[in-house]
């Protein structure tokens, strides 16, 4: 009896934790930590001819023979990449939020398109202005017969879609940084008669300097681990090399899968060199533009006039690179796949089959007779393989981006309950650990260690076979985002009032209660905002498409890579280049609207929201009253 006394209450609560904490020891363990432990120690098992074991046998290999270019080359793309696109970032932030400039609005639209399209839709983008059979080459081409087809590609080529592809960045950030700035002092400096460079150089760069060195670490990342312009424009660089490498056998070549796993760990040592200086960079102090009573900056004239014509000169300079592919593509999207193959604007050959439906392609055989091939130009929503792949990326990218947000959701609310305590700062740092190594690393080691039947933590399936490798695409796609959506979503929590939550258990509510009916309703718009955007980057994802493509894995990148590469093939897949066109128009609609859905309407704050509702109704009054009056009026 005593002892029945003395035992404790079944407490259900505890048991939840305590299965949560289990499940997400065993998803770190599984799907972080072992593939990448994996990955490391294959490079050490490598083995000679004879089947013995050399250790040594890749680091050998790597300072013999030609690994050390790809790493070499990575990082010369990386460091250019750091000047250009802060040069480029940089002048476009200023010329369209700083200095005055006639037509600042319609310059940062176009300077905003590559936010919504990015990766491969923008390098297949620009191939079709500038490759070799691209609509500004074939122009010089004709002009100047002796030009050269092949001069987009390799480095330069890189270096000119990256440095334009990467300053989305700097348009969100650098943007609101710049507005960040107390005019006032910018005005202080003015009445001590600084020139408005002086006080450019002087007072609004070293405010801007934390963002714009955290902008330099994420290019030089960006750069050291590009994926979609090297292997679209023929550049050897690390990330294709460890796609290529993963595909191929020893009996192709001398230990491929440790060559592979030695060029991630490289990426992965350069990641974490740069994130380690980053943290303490940050921690340390830093200038701040900050005063009494805080001033809206006002746009900067430039007095003198040479400078003022060259500013403008150069911003709209910049405008039509950053507009002219986004132009042509949507113009060819609308052309007929013969107008696309000659890259002719002429008046007749518009046409919406590039987005809907199908035709049949008459040709003349070698008999003389006509055949005809029944389908061979399609559009988006009606070719097969084009639908597939969008179908796939859709499915697979919501549960990813929805998953990403749960789970982050859950561990937030834990973290926020045990901010005191280490096993809270345990969950924050597990969910950041992805942060520390490149996307191809966790892909190349998902693709090698769970492509067997002998894999334990996963019951002995090959998630690597047949349709399971989506499942290994939604797990990596998940994994990715947990750092960015935990960095977004925690930042939400703060916005909760503690208040609440007591007044919530004094009225009786439970935990599981007090979290759905108090605090989700607060954060659930940002948790929306995360998930719009976390879909928006992974449905025309490319370095793990790339990583993982196979007949049942293959993504809507995938398929847009391919489209100029089938374009014509046994007269099959004719409209190619103009369905391409197609798909990314069709891409930059879906990301523009998330967009516009995350920073447009899901920016307002309530009385703007108010004051918009009550403008729609106060327009559907009027028509109501307008369609009233017509009808009175028709009544006999």
């Amino acid at each position: 009896m005593n002892a029945k006394l003395g035992a404790k209450p079944f407490d259900s609560t505890r048991i939840i934790r305590l299965i949560g904490g289990l499940l997400f020891l065993y998803l770190f363990l599984g799907f972080m930590l072992l593939p990448c432990l994996d990955t490391l120690t294959s490079i050490f098992t490598a083995r000679d001819a004879s089947g013995k074991a050399d250790p040594l046998a890749v680091i050998r290999f790597f300072l013999a023979g030609n690994m050390g270019k790809y790493v070499l080359n990575s990082l010369k793309l990386a460091v250019l990449l750091v000047i250009t696109v802060n040069v480029v970032g940089i002048s476009i932030v200023l010329l369209t939020e700083y200095f005055d400039i006639k037509g600042a609005r319609i310059l940062r639209l176009g300077y905003m398109t590559t936010m919504i399209y990015s990766g491969v839709a923008l390098v297949t983008g620009y191939m079709f202005l500038y490759a070799g059979d691209g609509i500004l080459t074939t122009a010089l081409k004709n002009a100047f017969p002796g030009f050269s087809a092949k001069w987009f590609s390799g480095f330069n080529a890189v270096l000119f879609t990256m440095t334009f592809a990467c300053t989305s960045n700097h348009m969100l950030f650098l943007r609101n940084a710049i507005r960040g700035i107390d005019y006032n002092t910018v005005e202080a400096a003015r009445n001590m008669g600084a020139s408005p460079f002086k006080v450019l150089f002087k007072v609004v760069f070293p405010t801007l300097l934390p963002t714009l060195f955290s902008l330099t670490v994420m290019v030089f990342i960006t750069g050291l681990c590009a994926m979609s312009a090297p292997t679209l424009l023929g550049y050897d660089s690390i990330n294709p090399e460890i796609v290529r490498l993963a595909g191929s056998s020893t009996a192709d070549e001398a230990f491929p899968q440790a060559r592979a796993a030695l060029l991630s760990i490289i990426l992965a040592a350069f990641t974490i060199v740069l994130l380690t200086v980053l943290s303490r960079y940050e921690r340390k102090g830093h200038y701040l533009s900050v005063s009494k009573t805080k001033a809206k900056l006002r746009k900067q004239k430039i007095t003198n006039p040479i400078a003022n014509v060259l500013a403008h000169i150069y911003a709209y300079l910049l405008f039509i690179i950053y507009m002219t592919p986004v132009v042509m593509i949507v113009v060819f999207s609308f052309r007929s796949w013969e107008s696309v193959k000659a890259r002719s604007l002429s008046k007749g050959g518009w046409t919406l089959l590039n987005f809907f439906g199908s035709q049949d392609y008459q040709y003349q055989a070698a008999s003389g007779k006509m055949k005809v091939r029944e389908g061979a130009i399609t559009g988006v929503f009606a070719n097969k393989d084009t639908l597939g792949g969008i179908q796939t990326s859709f499915v697979l990218s919501v549960i990813a981006a929805a998953l990403a947000c749960v789970i982050v959701v859950i561990a937030c609310n834990y973290i926020f309950k045990n901010k005191n305590k280490k096993r809270g700062a345990l969950v924050e740092y597990a969910l950041l650990f992805p942060w520390l190594l490149p996307t191809i690393l966790i892909c190349y080691s998902y693709r090698i260690f769970f492509n067997s039947d002998s894999v334990w933590y996963v019951f002995g399936q090959n998630l690597y076979y047949g349709d399971r490798v989506r499942i290994l695409i939604v797990i990596a796609y998940m994994v990715v985002k947990l750092p960015f959506s935990l960095r977004m979503i925690k930042a939400s929590f703060y916005t909760i009032d503690e208040e609440l939550e007591d007044a919530a258990k004094n009225l009786g509510a439970g935990p599981l209660k007090t979290f759905i009916q108090v605090k989700l309703p607060i954060i659930l718009p940002s948790v929306l905002a995360v998930f719009a955007l976390n879909f928006n980057a992974l449905f025309t994802e490319y370095d793990m498409s790339a990583t993982f493509n196979s007949a049942h894995g293959r993504t809507y990148a995938m398929i847009i890579q391919s489209m100029v590469q089938d374009e014509g093939m046994s007269y099959t897949n004719l409209n190619a280049s103009g369905r391409r066109c197609a798909s990314t128009v069709f891409i930059m609609i879906v990301s523009g609207l998330i967009l516009y859905l995350v920073y447009g309407v899901g920016a307002r704050d309530l009385s703007e929201r108010l004051v918009s509702r009550e403008k729609r109704k106060q327009l559907a009054r009027k028509l109501k009253r307008l369609f009233a009056k017509k009808e009175n009026v028709h009544d006999p």
